[in-house]
């Protein structure tokens, strides 16, 4: 969905949902599901062309907290049943997520996160530097003292998944307003009643603010705080590998946050540049390559000498504890948001798009999303941070 379902802009709504990204597109989805009508997203771009726009993005419930593996678990068996619900292929491809140890502490911290992942049902294990080896041949074993692994993690499209929700919240009649840019938020009575953009005001009941890396000025807008920052991540394709790649697992080495996989006729290189600014800029600049490569040197050499044909960049929107912002404005009730995932997003889009729906709704969610109020940051009640890996 390319283009604007709407020539025009409605003039009221009773949902406006800012970004068409694969957040804004899982609640729109789910509201229109629950049978909420009347219903705007506005996007100032393509679908899927922020954050969202990623070829290729991992699924997992390998996290350290009960909160974050439940919205992980819950996500990864709505993607499993994305091709009957809503209707729509992803590629999903269930490889497993390998995480690489090389320090004792940190196959102890995995150990005690691998018992709360097994006590919420998630079948991922601790293994030795043997078996990573043959999941991954790529890996030398020297230096590794353990890996994490869980079969059931994975990857698959954002661009066909958010293409898969917005498309059946259409048919239920959800207006998708592509190339419509929000230019203010109207308040009034201590509510929000509208949202301008360059095509119009929509006035509104609600509004929601999914707008990823730039949520922070949309909440600006509104007089909500909202504490995120743009970071840009870059990744690389390899030239098609003869023989081809095995198929591996989503493979990543922890202490350096660098991680590589399967992608159509190659491999898909990543790592998180720890001196990067912050800011908007997603240009690809090839020489990032050289980070991973003296990563791959050590852990993974044949990596290393791999000719690499393409790249891209693109945003993650970090928060200070690298945790999600689920919730309802306490200064607005009607204006709530799910924003910040810090490179989390994708993987657990499905569950909150059903978090943001039962929020609307005024019903409880399946699990208690309180932690992750942005209120946290103002009482000091931060999360424990997430280590920042894809």
């Amino acid at each position: 969905m390319s283009s604007s379902a709407f020539r025009t802009v409605p003039t009221s709504a009773d949902v406006v949902i800012i970004g068409g990204g694969v957040m804004g597109a899982s609640i729109a989805f789910h509201l229109a599901e629950a049978n909420v009508h009347n219903i705007v997203v506005v996007e100032r771009d393509d679908l899927g062309r922020g954050s969202s726009g990623k070829p290729i993005g991992g699924i997992r419930a390998q996290f350290s907290d009960p909160l974050n593996i439940e919205l992980g678990n819950r996500s990864l068996r709505a993607y499993q049943e994305f091709p009957h619900r809503p209707g729509a292929d992803i590629k999903l491809d269930t490889v497993g997520y390998l995480f690489l140890l090389t320090s004792e502490q940190q196959a102890a911290d995995f150990e005690t996160s691998v018992g709360i992942q097994n006590s919420l049902g998630v079948p991922s294990r601790m293994i030795g530097p043997a078996k990573a080896q043959k999941l991954c041949p790529y890996i030398t074993t020297d230096g590794l003292v353990a890996a994490a692994y869980s079969p059931t993690d994975g990857h698959c499209r954002p661009g066909l998944v958010v293409n898969g929700y917005a498309q059946a919240a259409a048919r239920a009649g959800v207006t998708i307003a592509t190339h419509t840019a929000v230019t203010g938020i109207d308040i009034a009575g201590g509510q929000v009643v509208g949202v301008r953009t360059d095509q119009g005001r929509i006035a509104c009941g609600t509004v929601i603010c999914a707008a990823g890396a730039w949520s922070a000025q949309l909440g600006a807008m509104a007089g909500v705080s909202l504490p995120v920052r743009p970071v840009r991540r870059q990744l690389a394709f390899t030239a098609p590998l003869t023989p081809a790649a095995p198929r591996i697992p989503f493979t990543i080495d922890f202490s350096s946050s660098a991680y590589f996989h399967n992608s159509d006729d190659g491999l898909l290189f990543g790592l998180a540049d720890p001196d990067e600014k912050d800011g908007f800029d997603t240009t690809w600049t090839p020489e990032w390559l050289e980070l991973f490569r003296g990563v791959a040197r050590d852990r993974a050499p044949a990596l290393a000498d791999m000719r690499t044909v393409d790249g891209w960049a693109g945003l993650y929107e970090i928060t200070p504890d690298h945790n999600a912002l689920i919730g309802r404005s306490g200064e607005l009730p009607n204006f709530l948001y799910a924003a910040g995932f810090s490179g989390h997003g994708f993987l657990q889009a499905p569950a909150v798009g059903e978090v943001v729906r039962d929020l609307y709704l005024e019903r409880e969610p399946f699990t208690d999303i309180s932690p992750l109020s942005a209120d946290r940051f103002r009482h000091g009640a931060e999360i424990r941070p997430e280590a920042h890996v894809v």
